[in-house]
């Protein structure tokens, strides 16, 4: 009897035919199944026994056609304009790119992806990283599409993606593994030469034999020879290149301090001669590299932060047309293009919710993770994701044109530009540097007369006690820090000088519209002067203004039920008017709704707002109220601007009346309607004539010129292009209650930057007339100017904590 099971005639791993006779079986699942050959068998049995048995569960459920948008999704890989961003072409002709892959658990699975990509037609080499979840893949474009790559992925449980440009990122992981060998290779020099010089200094006093002490000498030559050629270049080249430039910085007596060193125990150990510093030289270089480790770790960090920016947009989108959906490249969207976003997908671009309602998590521009949500009307912004169910969007723009596009603006430029008081600590520094070269040369004339066999060691403790490291570091690293925190709380910094500005600030501007308003027209009341419900005369005005894109219309956009409209006419500036299951109807002002009907319009009810008229031909049905949505948190920020001793008024172009009742809902004392921008500007000149420090916020065209002319200024996160040019900084996260925070974080600074001065000089004027008088032996010299330069990091650090800024 055949004990061959009955099984398929296909191969169950690779799917060729099993030929006649074959009898090699796996049991997969419980069930027996047939293998075309010993190597296919010896595969099988792999996988099944590394517990990868999922390969064949997803490769049995998957489907042998993928579904259409699926399809669609990995096919738009292979259009160039999105290739052009991840695959990196050869001049053998191949392609290559970094993929990242999720799913991955163990070796195994990367083990099961290499195999099973190496088998697909046209791949020349696959390499995964099990521990960064990372692909590195080759294969020749005219045999295999980056769709069929990507597919092969999936149909075996995993998905791989474009890892993009990471260029910068790899290069900072190599600096700061580069700088972490330095520091080993000096902590390892430090550990062995502080042995040897334990044995020698027990000697001095104790007597040692001139074997011993050589012995241990030429020990201790050898330990701390890599940390200085190795360790401490960095020092040497920096030296150097502000020599050749003709600029003094803080590593010339740095560099200068230890090659004297070094040459001078190293001359002592060859003639058997005066005294070795190898401790101190290998300690100084340690101390000093852990200092500057802290200081790069937040350099990397604030720039990390920057770049994962830039990887938010996903490269694909679904557009919707009247084909159905299609998968496109994002930089080929254009406005008014309609795109389906999934759920838990990030939104590809600006614009507005067309259909569809669910929570979106905007932490990216915001810094919050509690979700908001978004219903028809609402806008959304490129890189937030969509939380829960499907959202159809109307496309406004992308790419660089979307507030995410703003905000790599806004970082760039205010990267690359460097604030007024680090420039000035710059100088300082360099005119310290100067300073210390000509005392150096001083006391080591003094002493070369005084005792020349100490000429050398006072000088070099002289250098060492007063190398400005800690000045050097006490106004970039604070700043830096500063500015991180700032940026996670939703506040970009555009120009270099609003953290000093912010700190001395008295007063604060706010425009209305946009600013302490949403700049989005809400209802504020309903009046019915006929037998209708409030609910239905708000669903008779949504029904005239649907389809409208009039600020007013919005306001109605979440109104539920809304009967069709016919003949639907808008009259500009005036209002609307159709016809509503057979009743024509007119809504907007006083004077066209009744003037629509012939009939006198009754009185405009009193209180704030915009009251508009809803009438049909029997006479008005009533009155509907629209206000602008006053931003969440206003009040908040302005008592908490009040209460760090910042003046708040009001400033706007709206009607006297409006802004007055906008002032009196938020408790401000000083407020002006209906001023022009030239009495906006003129305003705040005359309050910087009375000696007052302005901050202003505002988000319009029209606050342009008082954004400019203010000492500070903050634009909102969703004002125009130019306004967001002309402003110094950005309040990205629309949270107002921000701006109060961001004063009391500068004043911080302000206070962190001058106690790390302070410390600096201190220290440096207390120690070098002790070092001068060769109190100081250079080991003790390293010590406390690395503990300096440590103690200005740490300080700086604490501005990083949550809450550090109150």
């Amino acid at each position: 009897m055949n004990s061959r099971p009955e099984i398929a005639l296909d191969c169950y791993h690779c799917g060729l035919p099993v030929p006649a006779g074959a009898d090699f079986v796996v049991a997969i699942d419980g069930a027996p199944r047939a293998m075309c050959c010993p190597g296919c068998q010896a595969v099988a049995s792999a996988i099944v026994d590394g517990g990868l048995d999922r390969f064949y569960r997803y490769r049995g459920a998957l489907s042998p056609t993928p579904p259409a948008a699926a399809t669609e999704s990995l096919a738009s890989y292979d259009l160039p304009e999105v290739q052009r961003d991840f695959v990196r072409a050869a001049p053998d002709g191949s392609h290559s790119a970094e993929l990242l892959v999720s799913g991955i658990t163990c070796s195994a699975c990367a083990w099961l992806i290499e195999h099973h990509l190496a088998r697909v037609p046209g791949v020349e080499a696959v390499s995964v990283n099990a521990s960064t979840h990372r692909c590195l893949l080759r294969w020749r474009p005219e045999a295999v599409a980056p769709s069929r790559l990507l597919a092969a992925f999936e149909a075996i449980g995993y998905e791989a993606r474009p890892a993009g440009d990471e260029g910068a990122e790899r290069k900072r992981g190599r600096e700061a593994k580069l700088f972490l060998l330095r520091l080993g290779v000096a902590g390892l020099g430090m550990m062995q030469a502080g042995h040897a010089a334990i044995g020698l200094y027990a000697g001095a006093y104790t007597g040692i034999d001139p074997e011993w002490e050589a012995l241990l000498r030429w020990v201790s030559l050898v330990t701390v020879t890599p940390v200085v050629l190795f360790s401490a270049q960095p020092f040497f080249a920096a030296a150097w290149r502000s020599l050749r430039a003709r600029h003094l910085v803080m590593d010339v007596p740095v560099a200068l301090a230890v090659a004297l060193a070094f040459v001078a125990s190293a001359w002592a150990t060859v003639t058997h001669s005066g005294e070795v510093y190898y401790d101190s030289v290998s300690m100084f270089v340690f101390l000093l590299l852990l200092g500057r480790y802290l200081e790069m770790r937040v350099r990397h960090r604030n720039e990390h932060y920057s770049a994962s920016l830039a990887r938010l947009i996903p490269p694909v989108a679904t557009r919707l047309d009247q084909g159905g959906e299609q998968a496109v490249a994002v930089k080929s969207l254009l406005p008014g293009d309609l795109i389906r976003v999934a759920s838990g997908a990030t939104i590809p671009c600006d614009g507005v919710v067309e259909a569809g309602q669910g929570a979106v998590i905007e932490a990216v521009l915001t810094g919050e993770q509690n979700p908001v949500v978004k219903g028809p009307g609402s806008a959304v912004s490129a890189g937030t994701v969509n939380g829960d169910n499907p959202l159809r969007i109307r496309v406004a723009s992308t790419g660089q044109h979307t507030r995410l596009g703003a905000i790599l603006d806004l970082v760039a430029s205010a990267q690359g530009e460097k604030p007024r008081i680090a420039t000035q600590a710059d100088r300082v520094a360099s005119g310290f540097v100067a300073a210390v070269l000509v005392v150096s040369v001083a006391v080591a004339a003094i002493w070369w007369w005084i005792d020349p066999a100490r000429a050398l060691w006072v000088t070099l403790s002289v250098l060492v006690v007063t190398c400005p490291c800690a000045l050097s570091l006490a106004t970039p690293t604070a700043l830096t820090v500063a500015s991180a925190e700032l940026r996670r709380r939703g506040f970009l910094i555009r120009r270099g000088h609003v953290l000093e500005t912010l700190a001395v600030v008295d007063r604060c501007v706010f425009d209305k519209t946009g600013t302490l308003t949403l700049g989005a027209m809400g209802v504020s009341g309903v009046l019915p002067l006929a037998d209708l419900a409030p609910e239905e005369l708000l669903a008779l005005a949504a029904a005239l203004e649907r389809g409208s894109s009039h600020p007013i219309a919005r306001a109605f956009a979440g109104v539920p039920a809304v009967p069709p409209v016919e003949d639907q006419a808008s009259v500009l500036g005036q209002g609307v008017a159709g016809t509503v299951a057979g009743r024509r109807l007119a809504f907007g002002t006083p004077e066209f709704a009744a003037g629509r009907f012939g009939f006198p319009a009754p009185a405009v009810p009193a209180g704030a707002g915009l009251p508009l008229l809803l009438a049909d031909e029997g006479g008005p049905l009533g009155w509907i109220v629209l206000e602008d949505t006053l931003r969440p948190g206003a009040a908040d920020a302005i008592r908490q601007l009040e209460a760090a001793g910042v003046a708040v008024e009001l400033l706007s172009g709206d009607r006297p009346a409006a802004a007055a009742a906008m002032a009196d809902r938020l408790a401000i004392r000083q407020w002006r309607g209906g001023a022009s921008p030239e009495d906006k500007l003129a305003h705040i000149r005359r309050r910087q004539g009375e000696g007052h420090r302005v901050l202003m916020v505002g988000d319009g065209i029209n606050d342009v010129p008082v954004l400019s002319g203010a000492d500070v200024s903050v634009a909102m996160g969703d004002a125009v292009d130019v306004t967001r040019l002309h402003a110094d900084s950005l309040l990205v996260s629309g949270n107002l209650d921000t701006l109060a925070a961001a004063v009391v974080l500068a004043r911080r600074t302000r206070a962190i930057i001058r106690q790390n001065l302070g410390w600096a000089l201190l220290y440096n004027l207390l120690a070098l007339p002790l070092a001068a008088a060769g109190m100081i032996p250079p080991w003790v010299a390293a010590i406390g100017m690395s503990l300096s330069s440590l103690l200005v990091v740490v300080n700086a650090l604490r501005l990083g904590r949550r809450g550090g800024g109150r």
